[in-house]
């Protein structure tokens, strides 16, 4: 809905941003303090599985029953493929390479200032990448339906905030500026709102019902995969797998009351 298209690419912008949250906590919490944040990644995740089945999988079959009404099931089931396809390939060609350990723990002996400034420069490359396709999928949800723009926008915020940090310690512990840490973490979560202007353009570039209902079901794809591939073991590692299901629980039961509250 073009009435939406700035409040998506706002909603996108600041979804990708929270990777300098990200860079910020890196400077002022050990892993001892970041149980947290596992809550609240296995929150993120809860979310983004809850509306991908219940709420974007359903809205694609809506848009593409009109032109396809033999074969809209069908179409909504490849393009759930075509999403998760995106997602593995990205992940296969272009790992993220985050690792707990050499995030959190910089200073073992054998991390040279050299390998430091290196992963930095490489796992914000890789971020970069893999934020692409999600901002595609925040825009995508927002253009169709604020209140399911909101929901996802949130998920994918949580979700960068441990990508900014993963980001903003190694180019901290090899430069010693913090500005420099934060402004490497800002600038991978920065593809989104590219990939939110992609998902405009292919938007007016083909006929709407047709060509969103097919985007919304790759989106799924793409947010299933984030969820089980990165979300939940990230939580798990942070925390507990106790504290994660508290995220996922309560996660999945806002998005229920969300809905019942906030009827689209």
């Amino acid at each position: 809905m073009p009435e939406h298209y700035g409040i998506a690419l706002i909603i996108t912008l600041l979804a990708g941003l929270a990777t300098a949250i990200g860079g910020g906590i890196a400077f002022v919490c050990k892993k001892d303090n970041l149980q947290a944040l596992s809550i609240g990644l296995g929150f993120s995740a809860g979310v983004m599985i809850f509306i991908s089945f219940m709420d974007i999988l359903p809205e694609a079959r809506k848009l593409l029953m009109v032109n396809f009404p033999n074969k809209f099931e069908w179409i909504v089931f490849v393009g759930f493929i075509i999403g998760l396809a995106v997602a593995i390939l990205i992940d296969y060609f272009i790992p993220d390479h985050i690792d707990e350990e050499e995030v959190l723990n910089p200073d073992d002996p054998h991390y040279k200032h050299q390998k430091m400034r290196r992963a930095g420069l490489f796992t914000a490359i890789a971020i970069f990448v893999h934020n692409f396709p999600e901002g595609m999928a925040t825009f995508l949800a927002a253009s169709q339906n604020l209140t399911l723009g909101l929901s996802v926008g949130l998920a994918i915020a949580i979700h960068n905030i441990p990508e900014g940090i993963a980001v903003a310690m190694p180019v901290y512990q090899a430069t010693g500026k913090r500005r420099y840490a934060v402004l490497y973490a800002s600038l991978s979560g920065l593809s989104e709102p590219v990939g939110a202007f992609l998902g405009m353009f292919l938007i007016n570039l083909f006929m709407p019902q047709m060509m969103v209902g097919l985007l919304m079901a790759c989106v799924a794809g793409i947010m299933i995969y984030i969820s089980f591939d990165t979300l939940l073991p990230l939580a798990k590692e942070f925390g507990d797998w106790h504290l994660s299901m508290v995220g996922i629980v309560s996660g999945i039961l806002f998005m229920w009351a969300g809905l019942l509250l906030l009827p689209s």
